[in-house]
């Protein structure tokens, strides 16, 4: 490809759309990315609306740097920037991939419905992301690699880069005489996708000059198959699918090992989550889907848990207890809950109960024990029974925000009011309303 041919070839991704959100880090990839972009703009499509948006990850000591970098460039190229600070939590899934949730969730949260979000990542990530995957064992699905046109948030993220090698974008930048940033992070071998990128594909390609080139075309073919397969198994995988995504075990054990297995890939695809290998499904299976009626199964897969509740599968972000939690709630304020629950409003609408008394302490907790009374019951019963009652599955038993005045338990929000919350005639009323993160 020559050069110049650049921003044309991506136009040819575009698939005319004109409404542009493209993740800018300022490294070379992206700057290459947002500079045809606004080539594009200046010479032959003016009707494109580019927004660029930039994430502070604050793993890094440059940070702010190349905050001020991007956005000096933007400024110079004439396009909006935004810059999103987030908070990187690894927990057991790793700096990596807790960056990348947080990214994605970040942009999530500012791309606008009309909007198309574009990444930087080409042809020697593609190669990169196909040998982690083999790495991990990974079948078709992980082999197809990334995607050049995938759902993103309501809207579609674009991939324009995939088939452009990084020589590719070096000779272009170069040609152009663009600057960029370099991130440190990038020469630390211990994270494998570095160690692949330093040590391991400069030696293949070393040897074999095109090996990233095949593996795309590799990569591609499995795609094919993987459409292929979605096409097939698409009609079994929505009769098994609640509208909560859960997915029913009782209808997957008369199938082959083959047919379920595929069915779990294309399941966990569904929200976006690292392809697991064989010996993950094969331990989702037998150690969540077929344990014991009484216990609470739960197996880590990269950046998401598989839960399982009334004989269905669940895949959740993970998710912190909060038992210990006790929040002091002053109700003329709103009040944020913890572990991106959401927050906490009194208002015109939400759950109607009794206002406290004079002097009594408003907490907000997420345990309760023993018996409880609550609206609509006739007697007692143990919260635990109210809880499978209720159909609530036990790990959003710690996640529901409980009011309590002093230490009566006054309601479970969007489960229950005990009978000392109950709104009554002649008595101030509050209305509280939950409204949920993203958990």
């Amino acid at each position: 490809m020559n050069i110049s041919e650049l921003p044309m070839r991506i136009a040819g991704q575009l698939q005319g759309r004109s409404r542009l959100l493209v993740a800018f880090s300022g490294g070379l990839d992206s700057t290459v990315l947002l500079h045809a972009l606004v080539q594009l703009r200046a010479r032959q499509f003016p009707h494109l609306h580019i927004r660029a948006v930039h994430v502070h990850h604050g793993l890094s000591q440059f940070a702010d740097q190349w905050v001020a970098h991007s956005e000096n460039i933007c400024r110079l190229w004439q396009v909006p920037l935004e810059v999103l600070r987030v908070r990187v939590e690894p927990g057991h899934m790793g700096v990596e991939a807790a960056a990348r949730q947080a990214r994605y969730h970040g942009i999530a949260g500012i791309i606008q419905p009309d909007e198309v979000l574009l990444t930087a990542q080409h042809q020697d990530d593609q190669c990169e992301t196909f040998l982690l995957a083999l790495k991990r064992g990974s079948g078709p699905t992980g082999l197809s690699g990334m995607a050049a046109h995938m759902p993103f948030s309501g809207s579609e993220q674009v991939r324009p880069l995939l088939d452009i090698s990084r020589r590719q974008l070096e000779a272009y930048a170069e040609a152009q005489q663009l600057s960029w940033v370099e991130d440190d992070s990038n020469q630390d071998d211990r994270f494998d996708r570095n160690y692949l990128r330093l040590r391991v594909i400069p030696r293949l390609c070393e040897r074999w000059p095109h090996f990233s080139e095949a593996v795309a075309r590799s990569a591609s073919l499995c795609a094919e198959q993987e459409q292929l397969l979605d096409e097939l198994l698409l009609e079994s995988l929505q009769s098994l699918m609640n509208e909560d995504d859960s997915l029913d075990i009782c209808g997957m054990l008369p199938m082959s090992e083959a047919r379920r297995y595929a069915l779990l890939r294309r399941w966990i695809a569904c929200f976006d989550a690292m392809m697991p290998t064989r010996e993950q499904l094969q331990r989702l299976w037998h150690e969540v889907a077929l344990a014991r009626e009484d216990a609470e199964p739960l197996l880590n897969l990269g950046n998401v848990q598989v839960r399982r509740f009334r004989q269905r599968l669940f895949l959740l972000p993970p998710l912190r207890s909060l038992k210990d939690e006790v929040l002091v709630w002053d109700p003329r304020k709103p009040l944020r809950l913890p572990d991106n629950l959401g927050e906490l409003q009194l208002g015109n609408r939400g759950v109607s109960i009794c206002a406290p008394r004079a002097g009594e302490t408003v907490t907000i907790r997420f345990v309760a024990h023993g018996t409880l009374r609550i609206v609509g019951r006739r007697h007692s019963r143990q919260i635990k029974k109210i809880w499978q009652e209720q159909d609530v599955p036990p790990w959003e038993r710690e996640r529901t925000p409980m009011i309590y005045f002093g230490e009566r338990l006054i309601a479970a929000l969007g489960v229950f009011v005990t009978l000392d919350g109950q709104a009554i005639a002649n008595h101030p009323v509050w209305n509280v309303h939950w409204t949920k993160g993203w958990m």
